[in-house]
C-alpha cells in the first residue's frame, strides 16, 4: 500500500464520528424537562443561601444589628417615653422588629447590582428558565435572613422583658405578615439594583427611601403626640400600618383593617415594582 493510501486510511480511522453523526445522536436523545417556575426560583434561592455560607459576614446585619437596635432604643428611650424599660419594650419590640427587617431588605438590590457588575446576569438570561426566577430566588433567599433577624430580636426582647399576650400563635402571625410585606417591599430594591450603576448608588437611594418611612411612623411613639401635619403622613405610611398590625397580632388581637392595608400595600409593591423590575431585566 502506498504511503498516501496508508495516511488516508489512518485519517479515516482516527477522525472519529462526523459532525452530522454527532448532531443526530444529540437529537435522538430525549431532552431533560424544562424546570418549573418553582424549581428554578428555589434553585436561585439556594444559590443566595450558599453566598451566606461562603461569606458568613453577611449575617452581621441580621444578628448583631438587630440586637444593637433593640438594646439601644429600649434603654435609651424606655424611661423617658414610658416611665420604665419593662413598659416600653411591650410597645417598642414589634415596631423595632418591623423597622429592622424593612431596613435590611435593601441588601437585595445591592446583591443584584453586584451580580450584574460581574456579568453573572448575562448568563442567567440565556438559560431556558422562567424569566423572573433569578429575581424571585434572591427574594426567597432573603426571606431566610428576615426569619433569622426576627428570631434574634424576639429572643433578645423576651430576655429583657417582652411578653406577647398573643402567645406563640400571635407572634407567628405577626412575623408571617412581616415576611409577606418584606418580600413585596424588596421588589423596590430589585428595580433600583437593575436601574442604578453601582452598589453604592443602590445603598444611597435605599437609605433615602427607608429612613423617612421607618422613622416617620409609629415604631417608637404613638402618632397622637405628633403635630397634625405630621400625623397625616405617619397615619397613612405603609410602615405604620404594618407596625400596628404586627403589634396587635402579637398582643392577641385581630386588626382586620391594618392587615388589609398591609396586604394591599404589599400587592401594590409586587404589581408596580415587580413589573418595572422585569421590564428593566428584559432590556438590560
Amino acid at each position: 500500500m502506498s504511503t498516501t493510501a496508508t495516511q488516508e486510511a489512518e485519517d479515516v480511522t482516527f477522525a472519529g464520528p462526523r459532525t452530522e453523526d454527532l448532531a443526530a445522536l444529540l437529537v435522538a436523545k430525549e431532552r431533560p424537562p424544562r424546570p418549573s417556575a418553582l424549581s428554578a426560583s428555589m434553585t436561585f434561592g439556594w444559590r443566595a443561601m450558599l453566598k451566606i455560607k461562603h461569606v458568613p459576614e453577611q449575617l452581621f446585619d441580621v444578628t448583631a444589628f438587630p440586637i444593637m437596635m433593640v438594646l439601644m432604643y429600649t434603654y435609651l428611650f424606655g424611661g423617658a417615653l414610658a416611665g420604665s424599660v419593662d413598659a416600653y419594650i411591650q410597645f417598642l419590640l414589634p415596631g423595632i422588629l418591623v423597622m429592622s427587617v424593612v431596613m435590611i431588605t435593601m441588601y437585595t438590590g445591592v446583591a443584584i447590582n453586584t451580580d450584574i457588575d460581574k456579568g453573572v446576569f448575562d448568563r442567567f438570561r440565556t438559560l431556558p428558565i422562567w424569566r423572573p426566577a433569578p429575581m424571585v430566588g434572591y427574594l426567597l433567599g432573603d426571606v431566610v435572613r428576615y426569619v433569622i433577624a426576627s428570631a434574634v430580636m424576639l429572643t433578645v426582647g423576651v430576655i429583657i422583658g417582652y411578653r406577647p399576650e398573643g402567645g406563640f400563635v400571635g407572634v407567628l402571625l405577626g412575623v408571617a405578615l412581616l415576611l409577606v410585606f418584606s418580600f413585596a417591599f424588596s421588589w423596590i430594591w430589585t428595580m433600583f439594583g437593575l436601574l442604578l450603576r453601582t452598589e453604592k448608588s443602590v445603598m444611597g437611594v435605599s437609605m433615602m427611601v427607608i429612613f423617612p418611612l421607618t422613622f416617620l411612623s409609629n415604631v417608637f411613639v404613638d402618632p397622637k403626640t405628633m403635630p397634625g401635619w405630621l400625623q397625616a403622613f405617619v397615619n397613612n405610611s405603609p410602615v405604620t400600618h404594618l407596625a400596628t398590625a404586627v403589634r396587635e397580632l402579637m398582643a392577641g388581637n385581630w386588626p382586620a383593617a391594618e392587615i388589609a392595608w398591609t396586604l394591599g400595600w404589599a400587592a401594590l409593591f409586587v404589581i408596580g415594582f415587580g413589573a418595572a423590575t422585569m421590564r428593566l431585566y428584559n432590556r438590560k
